[in-house]
């Protein structure tokens, strides 16, 4: 990797300016200096036209683009490229900017626009290689019809953007002619491609809980880290698909077969190794943790709350007699939303001409990518298939360990352009793990000197590199499948789409009008090398032999955090800590070694060919589901297939407390011959309850909460009384759920979060703990001290504990278990600590008392959730990195928010973090299949990008209430919500 030249001292100074010029010019734009007439011009000038006649170039015929009063626009054409060619003109006309930057993130050209603050997230986009991938799907997968579309809508762009330069096509691009020489460039069919690599980041499964428990290994025994990851309650919260089975001989799902192969999940696959080795690349993970995070910093956190909702109730238990069909999937807010309504109809259907369709598209890609036609529904939730690992590298500057053989690198030479400054070279390696993603920081090739690692493994030298071998990273028809989604008529041609439907692996939720519903998982899934005999057991986690446990049985030294650090439980669990935390470091990565199992939980020795993914899960054998005898199906991110699927699809599913949830609301509504109708599933996505409320507070109302005098007393019980009669439902007035949702955040700090690294917990935020070993905290006692400073890393929106469904399984494990060491704190002069649930539980809900009279003042009547739990809208770029005054001019909000983190109404809040909205619904739809026109449908914020534009954020106060907006489609239905009319001729 080439030195970086570029001192911080001139990147900040050039990034200052380069604000202070957008500051101006922003300000001048919305009328705060200078006058408004100028600012006046300069934002309207870039309002689309949505009412008359333009010329449009390419166009074969005449097109209609009719808008209703939310900006959402439907467009008739008479042949399919026509139809394509206007809605890429649409786009352009409303969110232009959004598909620039989004463009030039997934080509990793950023810095292009903004400079050398984004030089080192380019660097790691380049080496993913995500535009390259892009091309190569363009020039050797996908169909002719489907490169005619793509071009079609391109050239739709292209015709907008000659007519429309600078100003004319949004506010920020009058900032950028400000700042640099900027200039855009024509649209391309593979800039539509590329954003699929984008999405396929954003839900790209388990890459984070891989390092998360890699890093661990730093203060956990491998027993302790398995507790923090518990195995799937499938006693419990339902799979999607309830039964079937793989015919062993076929390879063929059948939903309604009963005999299974021998082999469960993890019997399909042998153990794995490479816990051991991940212990000597704290450092590196850490770091490399840091640069995935760079890549969310437009798309939203990645982890536990990135899921989605959606079911299907078949017309056997609705009010209609047809199927209700609902969706809602759940990723980082954004402003603009990352949905764009549309319909797209063919003026008459044929064989040139096969769309009439309407609902959720992505700006800068043709058709729709959830949504209706006239004929069947869809929906998308996350299935979270495991389609990523990590591999350690024994690597040399030229070669790298395979098989006992150096083998040379693949490499390339990439530019990088800075807007401003001189360009910057770096050269990608690939070995056949994929691209070394850990030459993109100095440090990820650092590796601490005692590290330890299971033998054999070569020598670690200066370090192990670290590679991604990812499924979106290879070639894939995923676009195909999208126009062919849109173009199904019944189960077997939807299904016939979904086994295109490369990455991301989504579960695909299906209605039809002749009453049948069904599901299918899609996805291309990697099949793990077996690596017999490296040790492990059947269901994927440590047998715990050998190993030592929080639940007071462990050896000296060897408790849930091996620290000394307030609130972590150290004097407890570790009896008198004299082995030391760095040998227990080592000794539980050791075990970690023995124990681990081949189900990409841990990163992976890439010298080993047993390691190596093998080929993939046959697509005939991935899961469906067609008409189920109990009426409906439900998709919640929850297990796919019960445990004795054969194929490991992952270990690291959504815990299912939506999931069930939602079930048990259904079997609610249909009990006793009730019916489901459109206004019950529109409620259904706005439920509250919480699960884990349900789970604690009887626990706490149980306990005997005292204060340091009466007064005290008085004062916490009357908190604690808020609790008394709670229906657990998260109001955005409720004073209860507020309270509650502290005292859950204050309890996973004190039970978990101040016994985890340094590298999971938030930035900035120090403890005084034992050394790690190989962790490198700084002694701030001339290195002679039994304690020092340690301080978090992670971003509040990523950091651990996160308090999603996983902690929910976590402390339902051990809440029937006082004495536990999870629920024991160390003491210290002034503080006794905890040494039991009760107790722990006692100060997380003083702790709380005391957060939320800060946060909310001292009349607990007065408290409410909302007030806590904010929803903010941030553009995507400028928002989040300028000073308040650019934030202030491009953001909007906040809303105070019902709902919360594995609720149905999944307004997800980071517990280790604070209390901010991190995720979302981005969309809610309800599809009527009796009658398509009654469906109802809403978008997080509204049609247009432009930041003064009337449909900027106009369906955001509905969103916020859980109101749905009417969804026209039939040509009588759309003419009468009509509102504007603009034709387009060649």
């Amino acid at each position: 990797m080439p030195a970086n030249k570029t001192g911080p001292g001139k990147k900040k100074k050039g990034r200052r300016a380069r604000l202070l010029v957008i500051i101006t010019v922003l300000l001048l734009v919305a009328g705060v200096a200078f006058g408004a007439y100028w600012s006046i011009g300069t934002v309207r000038a870039s309002f689309p036209e949505t009412d008359g006649t333009l010329r449009l170039k390419g166009l074969s015929g005449e097109v209609k683009v009719v808008r209703d009063g939310h900006g959402i626009p439907q467009v008739y054409a008479d042949n399919a490229e026509d139809l394509f060619r206007a809605q890429g003109f649409v786009h352009a006309q409303d969110r232009f900017w959004e598909m620039d930057v989004r463009r030039h993130l997934t080509a990793g050209r950023l810095s292009e626009m903004f400079g050398s603050g984004q030089v080192e997230t380019d660097a790691f986009l380049r080496t993913m290689g995500w535009r390259r991938v892009a091309q190569q799907e363009y020039d050797t997968k996908l169909s002719p019809a489907t490169k005619k579309y793509l071009q079609a809508y391109s050239e739709g762009v292209n015709a907008y953007l000659k007519d429309h330069k600078g100003k004319s096509l949004s506010v920020e691009y009058a900032a950028l002619e400000f700042e640099n020489d900027y200039k855009v460039e024509p649209w391309t069919p593979v800039d539509s491609v590329a954003w699929l690599k984008a999405m396929a980041w954003d839900l790209r499964g388990n890459v984070k809980s891989e390092i998360d428990r890699a890093l661990a290994t730093s203060r956990l025994t491998p027993q302790q880290i398995d507790d923090l990851y518990p195995a799937y309650p499938y006693d419990r919260n339902k799979p999607i698909v309830e039964g079937g089975a793989v015919d062993p001989a076929t390879k063929q799902f059948d939903p309604k077969g009963g005999e299974r192969s021998a082999a469960g999940q993890s019997g399909a696959q042998a153990a794995t190794g490479g816990a051991g080795a991940t212990a000597g690349l704290r450092s590196s993970l850490a770091a490399l943790s840091n640069s995935l995070d760079k890549i969310p910093a437009l798309l939203g956190p990645n982890g536990n709350g990135i899921g989605s909702n959606s079911w299907v109730v078949s017309g056997q238990y609705t009010t209609t007699g047809k199927p209700l069909l609902a969706n809602d999937p759940h990723l980082a807010p954004q402003m603009p939303s990352l949905w764009y309504q549309v319909g797209l109809h063919c003026t008459k259907k044929s064989e040139q001409c096969p769309f009439d369709v309407a609902g959720y598209s992505f700006s800068g890609m043709p058709g729709v990518v959830i949504g209706h036609n006239q004929d069947i529904a869809w929906g998308m939730t996350n299935l979270g298939a495991d389609v990523s690992d990590l591999f350690l590298e024994k690597v040399t500057a030229d070669t790298y360990l395979y098989d006992g053989k150096q083998k040379p690198f693949v490499t390339r030479k990439e530019t990088i352009k800075v807007a401003g400054e001189k360009s910057r070279e770096i050269t990608v390696r690939e070995t056949n793990n994929g691209p070394v993603v850990s030459d993109r920081r100095d440090e990820l090739v650092k590796v601490g000197e005692k590290a330890p690692v299971q033998d054999p493994a070569p020598d670690r030298a200066d370090g192990y590199a670290v590679a991604m071998r990812w499924t979106a990273l290879e070639p894939g028809k995923t676009m195909d499948a999208l126009f062919a989604l849109d173009q199904a008529n019944d189960f077997t041609s939807f299904r016939k789409a979904a086994a295109d439907f490369d990455v991301p692996s989504q579960n695909l939720i299906y209605a039809d009008t002749k009453g049948n519903i069904g599901y299918q998982a899609p996805g291309r899934v990697p099949v793990r090398g077996k690596a017999e005999g490296k040790g492990g057991d059947t269901d994927g986690r440590t047998n715990g032999a050998g190993t030592t446990g929080p639940n007071g049985t462990t050896t000296p030294g060897t408790g849930p955090n091996g620290t000394t650090t307030p609130g972590t439980g150290t004097a407890d669990a570790t009896g008198d800590g004299k082995a030391g935390a760095k040998d227990d470091a080592k000794n539980g990565a050791k075990a970690g070694a023995e124990t681990a199992t081949p189900d990409g939980r841990y990163p992976a020795p890439g010298w080993d060919p047993a390691y190596q993914w093998t080929g993939w899960i046959p697509q005939s054998a991935l899961p469906w589901d067609y008409n189920p005898k109990r009426g409906y199906i439900v998709t919640a991110n929850q297990a796919v297939a019960d445990k004795k699927y054969p194929y490991l699809l992952t270990q690291d599913w959504g815990y299912g407390a939506r999931s069930q949830r939602i079930n048990d609301l259904i079997q609610s509504k249909i009990k006793d011959g009730g019916k489901i109708s459109t206004d019950d599933m529109q409620k259904m996505q706005m439920d509250n309850s919480s699960e884990i409320a349900r789970l604690l507070v009887p626990y706490l109302l149980k306990i005997d909460l005292k204060g340091a005098n009466e007064r005290e007393t008085k004062y916490v019980r009357e908190a604690q009384n808020l609790l008394k009669d709670w229906d657990y439902k998260q109001d955005a007035d409720s004073a209860a759920a507020a309270y509650f949702n502290a005292v859950w955040r204050n309890t996973l700090k004190l039970a978990f979060g101040n016994k985890l690294p340094k590298e999971l917990r938030v930035k900035d935020q120090c403890l005084r703990v034992r050394p790690a070993g190989g962790s490198g905290p700084q002694d701030d006692l001339d290195g002679s001290a039994r304690l020092v400073m340690e301080c978090g890393e992670r971003e509040p929106d990523a950091a651990q504990p996160d308090g999603g469904d996983r902690w929910f399984e976590v402390v339902r494990n051990i809440l029937d278990k006082p004495d536990n060491a999870w629920w024991k704190t160390s003491s210290s002069r002034l503080n006794p600590g905890a040494h039991n649930r009760d107790e722990l539980l006692a100060q997380a809900m003083k702790d709380a008392r005391w957060e939320l009279t800060s946060k909310l003042g001292k009349d607990v009547t007065q408290w409410s959730w909302g007030r806590l739990h904010q929803l903010t809208l941030k553009n995507q770029t400028l928002g989040k990195e300028g000073p308040g005054i650019v934030r202030w001019l491009l953001n909007r909000g906040p809303w105070n928010l019902a709902g919360g983190e594995a609720a149905v109404n999944a307004a997800g809040w980071n517990a280790a973090g604070g209390y901010d909205v991190v995720w979302v619904p981005s969309m809610r739809m309800v599809v009527n299949l009796d009658d398509l026109d009654k469906s109802r449908w809403i978008n997080l914020t509204g049609a247009s990008g432009h930041a003064y534009n009337a449909h900027y954020y106009d369906q955001t106060d509905k969103w916020a209430k859980g109101e749905l907006l009417p969804w026209a489609f039939s040509p009588d239905a759309v003419k009468k919500a009509t509102e504007a009319t603009l034709t387009l001729k060649p």
